[in-house]
């Protein structure tokens, strides 16, 4: 058999420098040629399987399929075991397989044949990162459940488990067998994969119940026994460093987690109750991609206009929306948009979701007296050319902010109001002069999110007229198009939806509705007015994404109800 060195020598073109290196640091560390060479940058990982692939007379396969894997495995062989040895069974309809790392691994390959129970099962090689890849698909697609280990739990193990934490405190420990931990890894797992924003915790007089908010839809998920109660609301607390002896006040933490390949931010929420403790989980996905106002859901011609407003040289743009109806990626988005090297862009943030490269973020802190005023003021004294405000929540804030935009620097912010027009209310209600607010504001955008049919169950169906005049379609809009909804599947989890899109009320404050603003401060005088300079409402911009396929009559009704 030739040596790992001369085969790697002729296959890749080592140079005898670096081989010679290599084998002094084995001689004085020891460990393996191929692994020094990988540190040393000499060799890639992908240079040395092929050598041993050659060396071994084993196949190498830089990719592994996950298209109909078999998943059973992971009833048998625990998931630490394969991740120990870097190896996995890989039995579809196009491959039948144990991928490993390392071909020295002989007692773990045998291991796994013998409890597959299948002797004839090839061996090939692959990368480290392949392999890793199927085993967190088949763990997170297998058919262990909190479901599951619910019904495992017994009342007398729980009332020991509990007792157990609360004396250690030990707990990231993900190897332990405590049917609460599982439950717990369970359930933000499943809640990952379900592409849940929240998990809600609710404790009722005689049950506990666990539901997620789905694309913006609280589901039922889970009714653990509650007796469990304590144990998983100590457990959760412990994660997110609480104090689990103090039950009669809230209290806020946040826990940071890996699921399979995604790191995971989790705020942590906890109330008392008449029944206990109340708390939500708001998952954060830190490696999210930011979204480019394209992908938003903005029409061609206002996103043209909108693409101009948010480079104009000074002013303040708006965006306003209850909670959770996107307005911070909204902002996200025209903010990595307009970044660049020429101009200083500063935030201040409560908190800050996404890290941007090359904009300076503040984390407002109200225990130390940092609040959006405070930071705001500062930030003006940092020669910013852009600055975003997290929320104008305050006369202060927005003072501060009017004042920042009438000094030359462009201003974005959020505020909590139902449409564009009731900002301008909300603004002189707080106390701004009316002459100040049409002085400075340029531009309003009300959001709300939609959920969009699911492409997998998507059917098209004749709706009746009544529903169509409820989101201002008229029969003869609907000549030539086809209307839409989800049937439901596995996919969507029956919902007939999959993720959501952004619907759009712009208002530009032009010099109709400016001199408008004086006069009056009532937001359907202004709403009017906008809607005759071509201003198209929330519910309009709906009735489009209807009429494109794209949402359903009922989730833009249900969206925009008054």
């Amino acid at each position: 058999m030739k040596l790992i060195g001369q085969i790697l020598t002729e296959t890749c073109g080592l140079v005898e420098e670096a081989l010679a290196d290599a084998l002094k640091i084995q001689e004085q560390k020891g460990g393996r040629i191929g692994e020094i060479l990988i540190h040393q940058k000499a060799i890639s990982e992908s240079d040395l399987l092929k050598a041993l692939s050659l060396q071994f007379d084993l196949p190498f396969v830089s990719d592994l399929s996950t298209g109909d894997l078999n998943t059973d495995f992971t009833e048998k062989i625990p998931i630490q075991f394969l991740k120990r040895y870097k190896m996995v069974p890989v039995l579809t309809s196009n491959q039948a397989c144990v991928a490993v790392n390392d071909p020295l691994a002989f007692q773990a390959l045998d291991d796994v044949q013998l409890v597959l129970g299948r002797d004839g099962v090839q061996t090939v090689l692959a990368p480290y990162s392949a392999i890793l890849s199927v085993i967190n698909f088949a763990y997170d697609m297998s058919q262990d459940s909190a479901e599951h280990v619910i019904e495992g739990m017994h009342e007398e193990e729980s009332d020991r488990i509990i007792s157990e934490i609360e004396e250690t405190g030990d707990l990231l420990d993900e190897t332990s067998d405590a049917p609460i931990i599982r439950l717990v890894n369970l359930m933000l797992s499943q809640a990952v994969k379900a592409r849940a924003s929240d998990i809600h915790i609710e404790p009722y007089q005689n049950k506990l119940k666990v539901r997620y908010r789905v694309d913006g839809v609280l589901y039922d998920k889970l009714s653990p026994p509650k007796r469990i109660q304590s144990t998983l609301v100590s457990r959760i607390k412990i994660m997110a460093k609480l104090n689990i002896a103090e039950k009669r006040l809230p209290q806020d933490g946040r826990i940071e987690i890996r699921i399979a390949d995604r790191n995971v931010d989790i705020r942590v929420s906890t109330i008392p109750t008449a029944f206990g403790e109340r708390v939500v989980l708001r998952l954060l996905h830190k490696s999210s991609v930011l979204l480019r106002p394209s992908d938003l859901g903005m029409p061609g011609e206002k996103l043209e206009v909108f693409d101009k407003l948010i480079r104009s040289a000074h002013g303040i743009i708006l965006v306003t929306g209850p909670t959770g109806s996107g307005k911070t990626t909204t902002l996200y988005a025209a903010l990595s948009t307009i970044n660049s090297s020429e101009i200083n862009i500063i935030t201040v943030e409560d908190p800050i979701e996404y890290q941007i490269d090359g904009i300076a973020q503040i984390q407002v802190n109200p225990k130390i007296d940092l609040t959006f005023a405070n930071g705001l003021r500062s930030i003006v004294r940092q020669d910013p050319d852009v600055i975003f405000v997290g929320e104008i929540r305050d006369l202060e804030t927005a003072e501060i902010a009017i004042q920042s935009a009438l000094t030359g620097h462009l201003v974005f912010s959020t505020l909590h109001t139902n449409d564009a027009s009731s900002a301008v209310t909300r603004l002189i209600d707080m106390g701004i002069e009316a002459f100040l607010v049409s002085s400075s504001v340029i531009a309003i955008l009300a959001q709300r999110l939609v959920r969009v049919i699911c492409n997998n169950c998507k059917v098209a169906y004749t709706p009746d007229e009544e529903s169509l005049r409820s989101i201002g379609i008229s029969p003869e809009r609907l000549e030539g198009k086809k209307i839409y909804r989800g049937k439901g599947c596995p996919s969507c989890l029956h919902t007939g939806y999959m993720g959501r899109m952004g619907i759009f009320e712009l208002m530009i404050l032009d010099d109709a509705i400016k001199s408008l603003i004086l006069k009056t401060s009532d937001a359907n005088a202004i709403k009017r007015k906008a809607t005759e300079h071509g201003m198209i409402s929330l519910r309009q911009d709906g009735a489009h994404k209807v009429l494109d396929g794209i949402t359903t009559i009922e989730e833009v009704f249900r969206i925009t109800e008054q």
